[in-house]
């Protein structure tokens, strides 16, 4: 078995445990410093990416914000936030469903940042409502194409750098709903259980690699994911066959209505969370953390979660990577 002794050494404090029970907002406490670090984010034009592309820099972060479609005026507004604050964010273009263009954006970032990046946020994301069985194939591509393949496409392209430095950290953007279902959800709760499988599987793998993984799983914030997926919601919902949306009156008609009304938690929670934990020293580095300022109903399964797979695995010959993720 590999040696561990980045983590192993922790085993003899409390070091591991105070940092899972770090409050959820990271606001409270002080800001910490990102000066030195490499930061790529996708899925920057809105929403947690764009809160955190600034909020990183701002932290003396050296930040490569990737969106797909440009040029577009997020990205020029972006552009002209840097220049008026003096702060080293690089626009790159990257559609998260096309191999090639996360293959030259990462080959980019890597050289601008003078190797490794330090931290891999894999924000980009969408959503679809609706019973399961309106979600026609194309739908249900896309979903997977975007929450699951775009985050493979992405970490193959980051890790092999990350890897031969030993060191870095790899941010998946998840979900509460992640670990917990509501009907109705389309297939986003596939695509976060699917990631949240993934996550915690490369955790594991890359526990002998010096590379750790984290898990954000955010609650409802007010971003503008309530207008893409409603934009989503209704081509899909114009796509459905009559036969299956009379088998879900009410859940169909509230297909493309939502707008996220009422929801006032403050998107940045998310940003200032990863910057907290990125600063952390390795080793010390939560597998998961909840953000959000009401209710986390997925804290109680990831508990139960990480005490099962140390239960069942802690003492096999992959004992020490389970361990080292988990102690």
């Amino acid at each position: 078995m590999p040696d561990l002794t980045r983590r192993s050494l922790l085993a003899a404090t409390t070091a591991a445990a105070a940092a899972t029970t770090l409050p959820a907002r990271a606001s409270e406490a002080p800001a910490p410093s990102l000066k030195g670090k490499s930061v790529f984010i996708t899925g920057a034009s809105s929403g947690f990416g764009r809160v955190g592309a600034e909020h990183y820099a701002r932290l003396g972060a050296k930040v490569f914000a990737t969106m797909r479609g440009l040029p577009r005026p997020e990205a020029s507004e972006l552009i002209d936030l840097a220049a008026r604050e003096q702060l080293d964010i690089t626009v790159l273009p990257l559609d998260v469903l096309s191999d090639e263009q996360v293959a030259a954006a990462v080959r980019d970032a890597e050289a601008m940042a003078g190797g490794a990046l330090d931290v891999v946020i894999n924000n980009a994301g969408i959503g679809m409502t609706g019973p399961v069985e309106v979600q026609d194939m194309a739908a249900t591509q896309l979903a997977f194409d975007t929450n699951v393949f775009g985050v493979q496409r992405v970490i193959r392209a980051a890790l092999p750098a990350m890897r031969a430095r030993k060191s870095g950290v790899i941010f998946n953007i998840s979900s509460q709903l992640g670990r917990v279902i509501s009907p109705a959800g389309g297939h986003y709760s596939a695509t976060k259980f699917a990631l949240e499988a993934l996550s915690e599987q490369l955790a594991y793998e890359l526990a002998p690699h010096g590379v750790e993984v984290c898990i954000i799983q955010p609650g409802g914030y007010p971003t503008k994911v309530w207008v893409n997926r409603n934009r989503y919601n209704l081509e899909l919902k114009a796509r459905i066959e009559p036969e299956r949306a009379a088998g879900y009156p009410e859940l169909v008609a509230r297909m493309g209505t939502e707008t996220g009304a009422g929801r006032t938690a403050d998107p940045a929670d998310v940003p200032r969370a990863i910057a907290e934990i990125a600063a952390m020293p390795a080793g010390r580095r939560p597998l998961r953390r909840a953000v959000h300022p009401g209710n986390k109903p997925q804290e109680a399964i990831n508990r139960v979660a990480a005490e099962t797979q140390l239960a069942w695995l802690g003492n096999s010959p992959v004992g020490p990577w389970i361990k080292a993720v988990h102690d």
